[in-house]
């Protein structure tokens, strides 16, 4: 008798709790981060070479302060729920930069944007339902 077994399935559907925890994380690791950005409780990183140059002209530029906001903003819509694919769509452009950025110029800090990523896909796989018209061709 053959019995099949949707891991997928096992993980994201049936295990909402596995979900609401990912949510959780997520959304507070985006409150935590993007308020940071703007009260400054958690020590910057060193930064040095291009890594600090690059990351110095988008401080310049007030790009920070956009990543921020976007950042407290969709981690409040993941904490409550609402506009999920919205906020999983902006947190996927953020969290792909940001581990491009380490994986180029600061090796030593990618582990926060890893998890980002990673977080940010288990989301989408779980409401992979609600991108149905954006994955149309």
């Amino acid at each position: 008798m053959y019995v099949h077994v949707n891991l997928k399935s096992k993980l994201f559907n049936m295990n909402s709790k596995v979900i609401l925890i990912v949510r959780l994380v997520l959304a507070l690791m985006l409150l935590v981060f993007g308020s940071n950005k703007f009260l400054g409780f958690l020590p910057p990183p060193e930064l040095g070479g291009d890594a600090g140059a690059y990351f110095g002209a988008l401080m310049s530029a007030n790009v920070i302060t956009i990543v921020a906001i976007l950042e407290i903003i969709t981690g409040l819509l993941i904490l409550v729920g609402k506009y999920l694919g919205l906020a999983i769509i902006i947190n996927a452009a953020m969290a792909f930069n940001a581990l491009l950025f380490h994986l180029s110029l600061d090796l030593a800090g990618v582990g926060p944007a890893a998890l980002w990523v990673v977080l940010v896909i288990m989301l989408y796989v779980a409401n992979k339902d609600k991108f149905s018209e954006v994955m149309k061709a």
